[in-house]
């Protein structure tokens, strides 16, 4: 009878099943860390796309705004700091967006457009249901889970197709993949035998365990990263609050430059 110790494992397993246990450890391991840095990535490019295409206008108006005013303090001293402040300033504006193109569906309730937009933002975050759907299929199909090199081209192509669904959060597209691999051709994960092969499957997933950390490192630090890092809970919802501040910005610099327009034009002239 075989005997088992504290952690239910085979005291009498062999050096090379140990060493089989631990790659497949690893195998797992690394599959569910790649599954968090890509659902991590996908909310970085998402949440970005979002703050590009609902604040950018804001941005622009504010810069525009600001080149604006710098040119009426200019007008009004001829002073040669101003004057070189109003070029500096008009140098960093973009074209100036329409008013419909700022105001128009940038605070809903739900952080993104309304439905009648032709090009609406993808949402921050997959929801839930597609969540599940694409751990399960990295579980069943991940590459790394195949030895054979057919094989892992195999696999490597359809979990890009599952990696475009997921980009997407289209849990209709998510299905179909599901159903698509479990009608597909039933295959064996075979270990390697010889002890070398394994020490060298361990190397390389330590070394791909380092590449992706790198990976998702980058992200946090990236300024979309930190930013997200202020609402982890509820981006949509920081992304409205940055929105609210803005335009009470842009409020305010238009009324100091109405203030200043009317101090070029002086008081009314008697008839």
């Amino acid at each position: 009878m075989p005997v088992t110790n504290s952690s239910g494992t085979n005291a009498d397993a062999g050096p090379q099943e140990r060493l089989a246990r631990a790659v497949r450890a690893a195998e797992q391991a690394l599959i569910e860390f790649e599954i968090a840095v890509e659902t991590y990535r996908v909310e970085v490019e998402n949440f970005s796309r979002l703050h590009h295409q609902k604040l950018g206008p804001m941005y622009a108006r504010l810069d525009e705004l600001d080149a604006l005013i710098a040119e009426a303090v200019a007008a009004n001293s001829g002073d040669r700091e101003d004057i070189k402040r109003a070029w500096e300033a008009r140098a960093m504006v973009m074209p100036m967006p329409g008013i419909e193109e700022l105001f128009g569906g940038m605070l809903g309730s739900d952080g993104v457009r309304p439905v009648e937009d032709p090009n609406p933002p993808r949402r921050v975050r997959p929801g839930k249901e597609a969540q599940r759907l694409y751990r399960e299929l990295a579980r069943k199909a991940h590459p790394d889970l195949a030895q054979d090199e057919d094989e892992k081209k195999r696999r490597s192509e359809f979990i890009a197709r599952v990696n475009e669904a997921y980009a997407y959060a289209d849990e209709e597209r998510l299905r179909q993949l599901s159903a698509e691999w479990e009608a597909g051709p039933a295959v064996e994960e075979e270990l390697p035998s010889e002890a070398e092969v394994l020490y060298a499957r361990l190397e390389w997933l330590a070394e791909r365990k380092e590449k992706l950390a790198a990976i998702a490192a980058d992200l946090e630090g990236s300024a979309i990263g930190q930013m997200m890092r202020l609402a982890p809970d509820d981006p949509d919802g920081l992304l409205n609050e940055i929105a609210e501040n803005l335009l009470n910005q842009v409020a305010h610099r238009e009324a100091r430059l109405e203030a200043l327009v009317h101090s070029q034009e002086g008081p009314p002239r008697d008839e």
